[in-house]
């Protein structure tokens, strides 16, 4: 069972508006706000967002640099795919493989790809 990642960001004030626009619906509620940080807990799995040090910013993230590539959770079904497919639009959140939506990652998989701060890539995949 995987306790809880913790990610570094470069604007904490964006990455909270995204996060919290988006992790509520997957069923995670807020944990943990400090000045340089916030988490959202789902069961007993937790997602940590901190603050990047200033002596760090300049380095950024490049999701197809050494790792971590995406994050992807679950959905309740296709209309919550759907959903939160156009919640993230309305905010003008990057949809990802647009010209492929929902089938980018086949035929037989339901999935919303977005770009999250810091260019992170999210994945909600609905149930087959």
């Amino acid at each position: 069972m995987l306790h809880h990642v913790e990610i570094n960001a470069s604007n904490l004030p964006a990455t909270r508006e995204f996060y919290d626009d988006l992790l509520p619906d997957l069923g995670y509620e807020l944990y943990q706000e400090w000045p340089r940080g916030f988490s959202y807990k789902h069961s007993s799995t937790y997602l940590v967002f901190v603050q990047t040090e200033n002596e760090f910013l300049h380095n950024g993230y490049n999701r197809k640099a050494t790792g971590l590539n995406h994050l992807a959770f679950h959905a309740k079904s296709r209309q919550q795919v759907d959903e939160l497919t156009g919640k993230m639009r309305r905010k003008c959140v990057k949809v990802l493989y647009e010209d492929r939506h929902p089938f980018a990652g086949g035929s037989h998989y339901y999935a919303l790809f977005i770009e999250g701060p810091d260019r992170l890539k999210i994945e909600i995949v609905a149930p087959e």
